[in-house]
């Protein structure tokens, strides 16, 4: 357990505010760690994604003999010391070779990790591309239904959200957004849907999930004629495939007080976004959408533009005939003389 520490002056206090947990979290800082044995592979897969997530990426240069599986309490502490929420640690053994294990913590304690043993790594290097700038927020894709069903996908789809989301913003620049990273799985036949918390008894099912592939690709804005513009892609690198191993689930009591929302402001309530209403609902996208049921309307009824030229000639009801209209004409032509 980590000591609680008591700040001495304002300060001190200030510095410890800033790194509780906030409504609108901080950009998550990385940690990329080395073990004790590193190859070729681990060393390169971990300076690419590194490139991806600067500038809030720190990077240890001495190797470390840690064993998170086994006892965290290094982490914990790194992440109390320098303020970052993820780890990205490779390791290569006889057993696991080319292993990486991201890790992520809540309150300077550890909440979940899942270890990925990369089966085929292509760097930046072999593409002859332009690159995107360090430092802008990328766009994620994730191409497969098992992100949202399967409980070992889904905790592979939070830990890459948060390990590449950038800062919170309202709106962005269309030529802001450089480069997209797409997530796709292997095609395998159907998956049976365990727990959502998976016990030691099933990990003898890692060996039939499919590999993950992640790719990603450089945004290329073209004029189309119309406001919308015509998206390229262009390979930018690197290109990964993974595959899963071991991976440690978040404890229920800690996931929930991780997965708090703050409470509502006193304008939102009066938008009624405080309360559930009838027909109304929040989309993926958190626009709120509604719906409105009317009568059936009565179309011959409806009042449109009046215009002179689309006025209709009116039939006299006593049914006078055209001779009479032109017996009328002379007198009302006398009337007009004298």
């Amino acid at each position: 357990m980590l000591r609680t520490v008591k700040p001495r002056n304002a300060r001190s206090k200030r510095a410890l505010e800033a790194r509780e947990a906030k409504e609108v979290e901080d950009v998550r800082t990385a940690i990329f760690v080395k073990g004790t044995h590193t190859g070729e592979i681990v060393n390169g897969v971990m300076k690419e994604l590194m490139a991806l997530k600067r500038p809030d990426a720190i990077s240890f240069s001495k190797k470390n003999a840690i064993h998170p599986f086994e006892d965290a309490s290094s982490l914990e502490f790194w992440a109390g010391k320098n303020d970052a929420s993820m780890f990205l640690m490779g390791q290569s053994t006889k057993k696991r070779p080319a292993g990486l294990i991201i890790a992520r913590t809540f309150d300077s304690r550890l909440l979940d990790m899942c270890e990925l043993g990369v089966d085929k790594f292509v760097s930046m290097a072999e593409f002859k591309t332009p690159k995107s700038t360090p430092g802008h927020k990328p766009m994620m894709h994730f191409a497969s239904e098992l992100f949202d069903t399967h409980p070992r996908f889904i905790q592979v789809k939070s830990l890459l959200m948060d390990f590449f989301n950038g800062e919170v913003i309202e709106s962005i620049c269309l030529p802001g957004l450089e480069h997209v990273i797409s997530v796709s799985i292997a095609s395998a036949p159907s998956l049976q849907i365990a727990n959502p918390i998976l016990g030691d008894s099933q990990e003898e099912d890692v060996q039939n999930l499919p590999k993950i592939h992640i790719r990603t690709y450089t945004v290329k804005l073209l004029p189309s004629g119309t406001r919308v513009p015509r998206v390229e892609l262009t390979e930018m690198g690197p290109f990964l495939d993974l595959s899963l191993r071991r991976h440690q689930a978040a404890d229920p009591e800690m996931w929930k007080a991780a997965m708090r929302r703050p409470k509502l402001k006193k304008q939102d309530l009066e938008k009624g976004l405080g309360k559930k209403k009838k027909n109304m609902e929040v989309d993926e996208m958190g626009d709120l959408r509604g719906r409105v049921h009317i009568a059936k309307q009565d179309l011959d009824k409806l009042q449109t533009r009046k215009m002179k030229g689309l006025k209709s000639t009116l039939v006299e009801e006593d049914g006078r005939s055209e001779d009479s209209e032109q017996e009328d004409d002379p007198r009302q032509k006398k009337r007009k003389r004298d």
